[in-house]
Parts: structure tokens; sequence; C-alpha cells
């Protein structure tokens, strides 16, 4: 017993205490963090139109033979086969009569041979799935919008820790409420909590990783290793779920997430401890006054239009693949493998090469990119014709995502106060706003104009919004923050940023970084 409280005095609480003032570690919790929070996300995305079709299909077969046994008399009925017609007579023995009654001859049918494929047709059932399940899937999205503007400000005021605790919580919840919710109300409630718990998590994540990495190189490397969470967990979900779902059942993937869900909690429990408030050391720009800021708009809206290209594709696709591939279930999910793959690349290259190249360049040629790509889609025949499309559908979002990321953080250091609580819940909305109105509308439009169309129309809007990030080339500082860059005197925390070849340095009186 001796032994063990020796290792753990010196070695676990050895290690805990220096994983609380390192920046890798503060990192690898937001990694994984957003890696289960996008898994959570897209593991639905194969499960639950080919689930609720299940489920109404099933419920519109018993109806339909609770009709027709409803309708049939009540007698006992024979069949005589002719054996010089070729007719089927029958005759009906009633209970009430002793001799039976022949009815007229029926014209035989031809025996329907059995339909092996796995096609669905394009029928009213197939395409209201179109709306229900871009409904649902839009909920999500729906409630992080109306949640992180308050998570923002609440981060300024109460710090990270806590928040991004109860983003864990919450999340849980919602993943054993998928796992055992049979009914579309409830998956609707448990998708619509997901949206609380991705809120906290994300907000608090970026805000804390922008808080503890102040030069506006390490943001940007930093923000990209995290994205790189994001996109391992769009990467793994789609064909994850199919599989699981295909193979093992529906619950099986939401209680392997709810598992590793559990030892994330852990671990923000013992490094970050929720438990105390820290509060930012000044106040922040109040979040009206960013949401007025052009340059923090464009970088938004860049964010949301490119990943409403993928928020469309997520509820149409499975089912115009259903109605026009003829796609199995596993094939559902692993459609969107290109995607994730190429954003996962894309990310990582990017998160180093655009602070090179320029991130309003690199994001405007993503913007084009997505476009492009998207626009591509509708012409694939099989599921071997959309390798390319989505893959460069992903590979683009990667670039927009890992360019206006710390973008958003080097504005505020830029024309506002240095406190990031507030700007990456715009961040977040913006993000929101994509998946929330791009599952919605897409569903609908599909529906009603076509999947072909949905694709032409998101495609057009992303390449009129790409020359807009022109105008983060070198955006202006606010006076205020241009007055403090001009004063070498002033005291003040260092902060070194690039913008085409000009470089501004804020204050001689630099603490040293944490240590790693």
């Amino acid at each position: 017993m001796g032994l063990f409280d020796a290792f753990r005095d010196v070695g676990v609480l050895a290690w805990l205490r220096e994983g609380r003032q390192s920046r890798r570690l503060i990192l690898l919790i937001v990694f994984i963090a957003l890696l289960l929070d996008n898994m959570l996300l897209t593991v639905v995305v194969p499960i639950i139109p080919s689930y609720l079709y299940t489920v109404d299909d099933e419920a519109a077969a018993a109806v339909r033979n609770h009709s027709i046994s409803s309708n049939s008399p009540s007698g006992t009925f024979q069949t005589i086969v002719s054996l010089y017609d070729n007719s089927t007579r029958l005759t009906n023995l009633s209970p009430q009569v002793g001799t039976p009654t022949v009815t007229p001859a029926l014209t035989p049918t031809p025996t329907p041979t059995p339909n092996t494929s796995n096609c669905r047709k394009a029928d009213d059932q197939l395409l209201n799935e179109n709306v229900k399940v871009g409904l649902l899937f839009a909920s999500k999205a729906t409630v992080q919008l109306i949640t992180n503007p308050f998570i923002g400000p609440l981060t300024n005021r109460i710090g990270y820790q806590i928040p991004m605790f109860a983003g864990f919580c919450i999340m849980f919840l919602s993943t054993i409420m998928f796992a055992f919710s049979s009914s579309y109300a409830l998956l609707f409630v448990a998708r619509s909590l997901q949206g609380v718990g991705s809120s906290c998590s994300s907000v608090a994540g970026m805000g804390m990783l922008a808080s503890v990495y102040t030069d506006d190189e390490e943001r940007g490397n930093a923000i990209g290793i995290a994205l790189g969470g994001l996109a391992m967990g769009v990467l793994v979900g789609p064909p994850f779920g199919s599989v699981m779902y295909e193979f093992v059942g529906k619950a099986a993937p939401f209680l392997i997430l709810a598992v590793l869900a559990v030892l994330d909690g852990a671990l923000q429990l013992f490094v970050l401890q929720p438990s105390k408030v820290e509060p930012e050391s000044q106040k922040g720009t109040s979040l009206i006054t960013l949401m007025k800021d052009p340059y923090i708009l464009i970088a938004a809206g860049s964010i949301c239009f490119a990943n409403m290209a993928i928020a469309m594709l997520e509820p149409a696709l499975p089912i115009w693949m259903m109605e026009t591939m003829c796609a199995r279930k596993w094939q559902l999910g692993v459609a969107f493998l290109p995607a994730s793959i190429s954003y996962l690349i894309g990310t990582n290259i990017f998160a180093v090469l655009a602070n090179k190249m320029g991130r309003w360049l690199c994001s405007l040629i993503g913007m084009l990119l997505v476009g492009v790509s998207i626009l591509c889609v509708p012409f694939a025949k099989d599921i071997y014709g959309l390798i390319l499309p989505n893959f460069g559908v992903g590979f683009a979002i990667g670039m927009v995502d890992s360019s206006m990321m710390p973008i958003m953080g080097y504005l505020v250091d830029l024309r506002h106060v240095s406190v990031y609580g507030s700007v990456y819940a715009i961040a977040d909305v913006a993000f929101c706003m994509g998946f929330a109105f791009g599952p919605s509308a897409g569903g609908a439009i599909a529906r009603s104009i076509g999947f072909p169309w949905l694709m032409t129309i998101i495609g057009v809007v992303d390449i009129l919004f790409a020359p807009l990030c022109f105008f983060l080339r070198n955006p202006p500082a606010n006076e205020e923050k241009m007055a403090i860059l001009m004063d070498s005197n002033c005291s003040m925390r260092t902060r070194s940023y690039s913008t085409q070849g000009s470089s501004y340095q804020m204050g001689d009186d630099m603490d040293p970084d944490s240590p790693e």
C-alpha cells in the first residue's frame, strides 16, 4: 500500500501538475473532445436515413396488412383449378350455407418475381425522408446556434474549464439516448441535446487554445491540429456507423462512443479541474461589437458557406444513392470517406502552409474548389464516381477551416480586446448556420426540384462568395490598437503577426511562454 501511495504521489500527481501547465496536454484534450463530438455528429449520417425508412416502411406495411384483412370476406375460400381452360375458380364454403357457390372465372395474373436488389423506388415515402432526415440533422446545429451567444460570454466570466466539462456530460447523455431511442421524436431530442454539448466543447476548446498559444503562427498550428481531431471524427464516423449498423445493430456504435466519452471526461476532470472558476483578467469586447466587424463577418461567412456544402450532402446524398445507385447500407457511410480523408489532409497541410501563402488566399482558393467539386457530385453514376468530387469537397473545406479559425483570433488581437470566447462563439455560430440551414433547406430543395439542382445552388453560392476573402488580405488595426502598436514603452503581452510581408510587434515586456 505504501508503494502505491508513493507511486501516486510521485508519478500520477506530478504528471497532473505538469499537465495543467502543459499546452500540449490542453491541445490533446481539445483534440479528443472535437474527435468524439464529430464522430457522434457523423456516425448518424448513414444510420438515421436507413433506420427511419425501415421504421416507416414497416409501419406502412402493417397498415396495409390491417386494411386488407379488415376488407376480406368472412367466408372460407378454396381454390379450384380447371384442367381445360387454365382458369381459377373460387368456391365460397360459408358456414351457414351447406352447398358451395361457384364464382365467375378470374383472369389469371402472373406471380410477381421477388425483387432481390437493394434499390428502393423513388416513391413519396422515400422522398419524404429527405425532409424528415434534414430536419433531424439540422436540429443539432440549430440548438447550437441558439446556445453559442450565451456560451461565449460565459467563458469570459467563469473560464473555459467548466463549460468544457459540461459539454462532455451533455454529449454523453445524448449518446446514450441515440443508442436506445427508437422513435423519431426521441432521436430528434437526442440530436438537439447534442447541440448544447457541442457548443460548450467547441467554443471553450477553441478559446482555450487561443489563450494559451499567443503567437499567431503557433496558434495556427495548434488550431490546425485540433481541427485534425474534428477531421478524424468526420473521417471515422460515417464508415464506422454504417458498418456497425449493418453487422451489429443500431445501438452498438453509440455505446462504444459513450465508453470513449467517459475516458475523455476522466482526463478533463483530473487535468483541467473544472470545479475552479477562472475568469479572464480583462473584459472582452462585446458580442454585438464583434458581429458588427465586417472582417469578422467575412471570415464567418467563409466558414458558413463552405461547411454548408457538406451539410447539404449529409442527408440528401444517402437518399439519392438509395434511389439511383441501389446502394447497400454500408455504402451510404463509405461514400463520405474520401471527403473525410481529404479534410484531414487539408487541415494538417494548410495549418502550416496557409500562414506562408496568406490565409486569405488559401480560403479564397478553398471556396472556389468547394463550389467546383460540389457541382460535379450529381454526375456520379455509382459509388466510385463519388470519390473524386467528395475528395475535392473535403480538401477544400479543410483549406477554409484551417485558414479562417486562426484569422478569427488574429482579428480580435488586431482590432479588439484579446479575449477569445465571444469570437469563437461567432465562428461556431457560422459553422452551425451552415449545418442548420444546409440539411433543413437542402432536404426540402432535394424533394421539390431534385438533388442535382440542390448541388448546383450551393456550388454557385460558394463560387460567388469566394472573392470576398480578398478583403482579409491586410485588415486594418483598430485605432486604439494601432496606438499601442506604435508605443514601444507599453507594457503588455507580446504577440507577433505577419500579413503579406508587414509585421506588427506588441510591447517589449513579454512573459516567456508557458512550459511545454
